[in-house]
C-alpha cells in the first residue's frame, strides 16, 4: 500500500501519519521527494482501511500495490533508480560497461586486461576469485588471493570492479574489497544468500536464474530490497531453452518489460547469453537498442589460454570495436 501525502504538507501532519502507520503493525518505508512524501507499507495489509487515511485532509491518495513484489514496483517508486557505484552511476540514463575476464587467474593478467578495457571505454572492471562450475573438476577460482588481485588493478587503473560471491561463509571477505557484490544465476534463488546482500551496503549485481521467470526475478531482488538494502541492479544473462547451438538464448523482451513494471536499472550479460565471442558485438548492439543500462563483458588478453570461458571472452582490440559500435547505438537511441 502507498500513502502519498498533499505536497507543502505541514511537517508535523507527515510525522502524525508516519507515527500512527507505525502502530499498525507493518514495515514502513519513506519516499521522500522534492515536494512530496509518500509511505510504503510493506507486509499484510489486507486489514487496513483506506477510509482510515481518506478524511485526513494532507493526504492525496492512498494505492494499493498488486504486484507481489512491492519494493521493486514502479508503482513504489515511478521514477528509475540511480545507482553509485564508487562515483560510476547506473540507471536513469546513465550507462555502464563492465569488462574483463571470467577469472582471476593473476595479477599480471588482470592487470593487463583492466588498463586495456580501461583504455577501449569500459567504466567498470570484472572478474570472478570465486567460480560456480557445473564440473567439480573444472577451475573453481583463486579464492582469497583473487581479490586481492583485483585490489591491485583497481589502484593501477581506478575502475571499480564488480566480482561474484557465492556464499555467506565468504560475503564479508568479498563485500570488504568489491565496489559491486555479484549474485550468480545459480544462486539467484538461494535465499539465504539473498537475506545477506540486503543487509550489506555495497550495490548488488542480480543475475537473472537461467530457468526463472520476470516474476521470479523481481522476487529475488525484492529479497534483497526487503533486507535494506535498494541498491540492486538486475542483468539479463539469458536463460535455458530447447536450443544447444549457443549456451544459452538471449532474453531481449524482458529489458523493455523490466522498464515498465520496476524502477531498477538492468544490464545485459552478452558474453555468457551466447557462448561464442563472435556473436557478443551483435547481442551487446541489440541490447542496447532495446534500452538496456548498461554492459557486462567478458575480456581475457589471452583468451585462447583462459581457464575459463575462453571461447566467450573477447581479445582487447575486439572490445575496442565493440565499443565503437555500441556507442553509435547509443547515441542513435
Amino acid at each position: 500500500m502507498l500513502i502519498a501525502m498533499k505536497p507543502g504538507a505541514p511537517q508535523q501532519e507527515v510525522d502524525k501519519v508516519y507515527a500512527g502507520l507505525m502502530q499498525m503493525g507493518t514495515e514502513v518505508s519513506v519516499i521522500q521527494g522534492t515536494q512530496q512524501c509518500v509511505f510504503a507499507l510493506v507486509g499484510d495489509t489486507s486489514k487496513i482501511e483506506a477510509g482510515t487515511f481518506s478524511a485526513n485532509q494532507y493526504i492525496e491518495k492512498i494505492m494499493r500495490v498488486q504486484q507481489p513484489y512491492k519494493l521493486a514496483s514502479r508503482v513504489f517508486q515511478p521514477l528509475d533508480t540511480v545507482i553509485d557505484i564508487s562515483g560510476c552511476k547506473v540507471g536513469g540514463g546513465h550507462k555502464v560497461v563492465i569488462a574483463g575476464p571470467c577469472s582471476v587467474e593473476s595479477e599480471e593478467q588482470m592487470i593487463q586486461t583492466a588498463v586495456l578495457v580501461k583504455q577501449y571505454g569500459a567504466t567498470m572492471m570484472r572478474g570472478g576469485a570465486y567460480k560456480p562450475r557445473s564440473s567439480p573438476y573444472s577451475f573453481q577460482g583463486t579464492g582469497e588471493e583473487g581479490l586481492q588481485m583485483l585490489v591491485k588493478a583497481r589502484e593501477a587503473t581506478g575502475l571499480p570492479f564488480v566480482t561474484e560471491v557465492m556464499s555467506i561463509d565468504t560475503f564479508d571477505l568479498v563485500e570488504e574489497c568489491a565496489d559491486l557484490i555479484q549474485i550468480g544465476t545459480r544462486n539467484m534463488q538461494n535465499f539465504p544468500l539473498l537475506k545477506r546482500a540486503g543487509k550489506s551496503s555495497k550495490p548488488i549485481l542480480l543475475k537473472r536464474g537461467m530457468s526463472a521467470t520476470l516474476e521470479e526475478f523481481l522476487m529475488a531482488a525484492e529479497y534483497i530490497m526487503a533486507g535494506g538494502n535498494s541498491q540492486v541492479i538486475l542483468c539479463e544473462r539469458g536463460i535455458r531453452t530447447f536450443d544447444t547451438y549457443t549456451r544459452n538464448t538471449l532474453d531481449l523482451s524482458i529489458i523493455p518489460a523490466i522498464k515498465e513494471l520496476s524502477h531498477l536499472p538492468i544490464i545485459v550479460d552478452p558474453s555468457h547469453a551466447c557462448g561464442k565471442w563472435s556473436m557478443v558485438e551483435p547481442l551487446a548492439k541489440a541490447a542496447m537498442a532495446v534500452g538496456s543500462d548498461g554492459l557486462i563483458i567478458e575480456v581475457h588478453h589471452q583468451p585462447e589460454k583462459a581457464l575459463c570461458d575462453g571461447a566467450q571472452s573477447l581479445k582487447p582490440e575486439k572490445f575496442g570495436k565493440l565499443m565503437t559500435s555500441v556507442h553509435r547505438i547509443m547515441e542513435a537511441v
